[in-house]
């Protein structure tokens, strides 16, 4: 998953308007208080789910086992398929209704239902898309055997909340109703988790920030510099995922826009500020993206192949994962899974992870899946090919908590939904723009601009298939053939099994586009010359490699192929800087252990440091020693962005000021530096230009300064801010004390009530790593040092001994926050610790600590 990706896989953390419980909830909870702190703590506790002993579970056929280690992590063992998903259905709702419930208020464009107007505008934006209305056709697509999966599933999550009163399943529920909300929780249902494909879909869409931004960096740049400022991908420096290849005979066969008026940029930035009204189920911004890399038995200490893989996706409480194992007792045709890793709640199945014969990974590939169009619309009708023509029409009703329902009125044009319709700013600045070109004699849409979204994700696909398919492959081919399956989003996959073979295999629906339209601006949507073609790249021809002669394959959303290859997937690739420094460790050792594979995922190498300190320690001209003492660190610093280092901290506030000042001058603030890997190599780039206009404070129209001017500035400006912000000296620095780690709750840990907030989130944990860094604990530059991303988990699969793997999780398996595994796996991630990852039945009934048997008996 790329840096510049908007993301694999869930969480909600940046929502773009808190949503604010009434002062309703204050007098509740201070009338629980009164009543006693024993009552508010029953009050909470009531939801934990029994764990120990027996529990009916209506549809079984036979006694499902589950098994909870000390960190609750349930690994279940029955006697069919059916039984099994039925039992994780039962399983996910006992530790995480609540979330699995906000995201399909979320899919479906239903969270005003519960929130009221402040989720309203999220709504708009999912409705006009229409992600359920998807889902709902994909369900007729899959396969018999999915469907049934996706029923039992649903059954089990259903027989839990028949069991259950609406306070015994979350403490969420309980907090809503003091609010005055009279909420039951309808049944779960197969499109319900079919439509959270659509939001892992979302943030993983590609490079649709990209058009954007490149329109937007066009007021007041020319084109020379909003090319230098999206640089293309550097090849020779950073090497691409699979080392050359072309297509031969339809199978891939490996080698060892519009115009940037001001009017059309305006129009797309208010479309862009809207967007952000959807909530980032996985995160937003440069430091989402992944890790994921696997070496053969020739580069192992184990003689058998390693793989590892940490999805680096937002942060909130619960994390996005939750850690199962699916075992058949006996392996039959009824009963085939024997599988252990990652999963959504919501969905069947393992994501990421391992059976008994293979190991699988995943990071975003990243291809441009969406494309925007600026559209000339007039009332219901819309110009193409030189002709008005009707726009497809449909209402939705959207319920508002506390409020009238709202009518929304969503139209589409052949390449997608108007999803300008639903920002009013976006609107009247299209009609403002119109009158503009008009009073210019400029020629100009009678409605304004409207912006339609063309996206893979809004065309139904069987993607839903490729899991389960997954989770019982034993081969090879038999991989590929479930990967043939993934449609959305497209993911870059790594292999290894027990045989000895590694591999990668790029999957997804990736768009062909006519000649001269290569999708990195949005494009005029009335000239046909700019449509897709209908066709996408052929599977057998998307890059693919088994058992590379180098030994091992790495992925961290960097290029995936070189740029011979026939097919175009994207320039907006993430620029290399993680896959090379996980190059670089590789190589570093002859043979690799699983603890060398550990150590290499908490690797905390800041790019930028061996670049820019040799430019900053050269520099003079400065009043006093105080203004140097923050540079003096850096002349030993390692490089590490380690949460106790003083250099680290100093480098970082450094580099967020160095951007302020360079940039943010020559650009509007919605496209603002935020740091990441596009930031290192357009600074790498200027720092060999030292009298390059971005240099130049365009403030300041009397002077101009170079880049040696801007470098002092920063390093005097950061010297001033550690000084703020923690000590006048700098002994008493440390990256972690500005880099923190805050465990915010999807909905309710935003309320403003301090006691919500205290039972729902947990913050302050101090960590190292940084944006475009392995340990990528991404940070915003333009706004502060928290984290906004980081690894959602790690893990490390060892081929020769299943049960020599390691986990972590960023939180834990459960989303109760009265539960001891709330967030009993955070202290041992920030450590950079992990917990064995036991899965062989004698290994997992050794470390049981609880059983529950659920059974088909009332």
């Amino acid at each position: 998953m790329s840096e510049n990706e908007s993301s694999w896989w869930s969480t909600f953390t940046t929502w773009p308007r808190a949503v604010r419980i009434s002062t309703f909830l204050v007098l509740g909870l201070v009338l629980v208080l009164v009543a006693g702190v024993a009552t508010a703590v029953v009050l909470v506790r009531r939801p934990l789910p029994q764990t120990e002993g027996e529990r009916a579970l209506p549809g079984l056929v036979s006694d499902v086992t589950v098994l909870r280690d000390e960190h609750g992590i349930p690994h279940l063992y029955g006697d069919s398929d059916d039984d099994l998903l039925r039992a994780q259905g039962y399983v996910h709702a006992q530790e995480r209704f609540y979330e699995m419930d906000v995201r399909r208020h979320v899919t479906a464009g239903r969270l005003a239902e519960l929130f009221g107007e402040s989720a309203l505008e999220t709504d708009k934006y999912i409705r006009t898309m229409g992600w359920r209305r998807v889902a709902q056709q994909e369900l007729g697509l899959l396969s018999g055997d999915t469907r049934r999966a996706l029923d039992a599933y649903a059954a089990g999550v259903n027989a839990y909340l028949s069991q259950h009163s609406t306070s015994r399943i979350a403490v969420e529920y309980t907090l809503l109703g003091l609010t005055g909300l009279d909420y039951t929780p309808a049944r779960w249902t197969a499109v319900d988790s079919l439509a959270w494909l659509k939001a892992m879909a979302w943030d993983l869409r590609g490079n649709m920030d990209e058009e954007i931004d490149r329109v937007v960096a066009s007021v007041g740049n020319d084109q020379e510099t909003v090319d230098l400022l999206h640089p293309p991908y550097d090849e020779q420096r950073h090497a691409p995922i699979v080392a050359g290849g072309t297509v031969a005979d339809g199978e891939f066969e490996t080698g060892d826009t519009v115009g940037a008026s001001p009017e059309a940029a305006q129009v797309l930035a208010q479309v862009q500020q809207g967007l952000e009204a959807v909530p980032a189920m996985l995160g937003r911004g440069d430091g989402l993206g992944s890790n994921s890399w696997v070496v053969s038995g020739e580069r192992s200490a184990t003689g058998k192949p390693l793989l590892a893989n940490d999805p680096h996706l937002g942060v909130s409480m619960p994390g996005i994962w939750m850690q199962v194992g699916l075992h058949c007792r006996t392996r039959t045709p009824d009963c085939t899974l024997d599988v252990s890793g990652f999963s959504f709640s919501g969905l069947p199945g393992v994501v990421i992870g391992h059976n008994a014969d293979i190991a699988w990974g995943f990071t975003n590939l990243g291809p441009d899946v969406t494309d925007l169009y600026l559209e000339k619309v007039d009332g219901d009708t819309w110009t193409y090919g030189g002709k008005q023509r009707p726009l497809r029409v449909r209402t939705e009703v959207i319920e508002v908590r506390d409020a009238d329902d709202f009518v929304l009125k969503v139209r589409e044009t052949r390449h997608g939904p108007l999803i300008s319709d639903v920002s009013q700013d976006a609107s009247s600045v299209g009609a403002n723009a119109a009158a503009e070109d008009r009073e210019q004699g400029r020629e100009s849409p009678p409605g304004g601009y409207a912006v339609s979204l063309a996206w893979t994700a809004l065309d139904p696909s069987p993607t839903a298939d490729a899991i389960l398919q997954m989770n019982r492959a034993s081969s090879w081919p038999e991989f590929r053939a479930a990967a043939s399956k993934f449609a959305v989003p497209a993911q870059n996959l790594v292999y290894a099994d027990t045989e000895g073979n590694i591999g990668y295999q790029a999957p997804g629906r990736v768009p062909i586009r006519q000649r001269g339209h290569d999708g990195s601006r949005p494009a005029a949507g009335w000239l046909p010359r700019n449509d897709w073609t209908g066709e996408f790249v052929p599977f057998d021809a998307l890059p693919s490699v088994l058992n590379p002669e180098e030994g091992f394959v790495v992925t961290a959303n960097q290029a995936v192929v070189g740029r011979d290859y026939p097919f175009h997937l994207t320039d907006d690739w993430d620029h290399g800087f993680r896959s090379e420094r996980i190059r670089t460790l590789i190589e570093s050792k002859e043979k690799l252990t699983v603890d060398d594979m550990v150590e290499m995922q908490t690797d905390e190498h800041n790019a930028m440091g061996p670049i820019l300190v040799p430019y900053l320690l050269d520099l003079d001209g400065f009043e006093s020693a105080y203004q140097r003492e923050g540079l003096d660190l850096l002349r030993d610093w390692d490089f590490q962005d380690s949460a106790d280092s003083e250099a680290a901290a100093y480098f970082n506030v450094l580099w967020a000021n160095l951007l302020r000042l360079a940039f943010h001058d020559d650009l509007l603030p919605r496209i603002h530096p935020t740091g990441g890997d596009r930031w290192f190599t357009v600074v790498d780039a200027l720092l060999d230009d030292p009298a390059h206009r971005l240099w130049d404070d365009r403030t300041t129209e009397e002077v101009r300064e170079v880049r040696d001017d801007v470098l002092r500035q920063a390093v005097i400006d950061a010297r001033d801010e550690m000084t703020r912000r923690q000590s006048v000296r700098p002994s008493e620095w440390s990256w972690g004390r500005l880099h923190r780690l805050d465990l915010v709750n999807q909905t309710l840990g935003t309320s403003g009530i301090g006691v919500v907030e205290r039972l729902l989130n947990r913050t302050g944990h101090r960590i190292g790593g940084g944006s475009s860094v392995v340990n990528a604990t991404g940070w915003d530059a333009s706004d502060d040092y928290t984290v906004t991303s980081a690894p959602s988990m790690r893990m490390v699969v060892s081929l020769a001994d299943l049960d020599d793997s390691r986990w972590i999780n960023l939180t834990g398996v459960s989303g109760h926050p009265a539960s001891g595994h709330y967030v009993d796996q955070t202290e041992l991630f920030v450590a950079g610790a992990t917990l064995p990852w036991r899965s062989s039945r004698d290994a997992v009934e050794r470390a049981a600590e609880q059983t529950l048997v659920l059974t088909p008996r009332g």
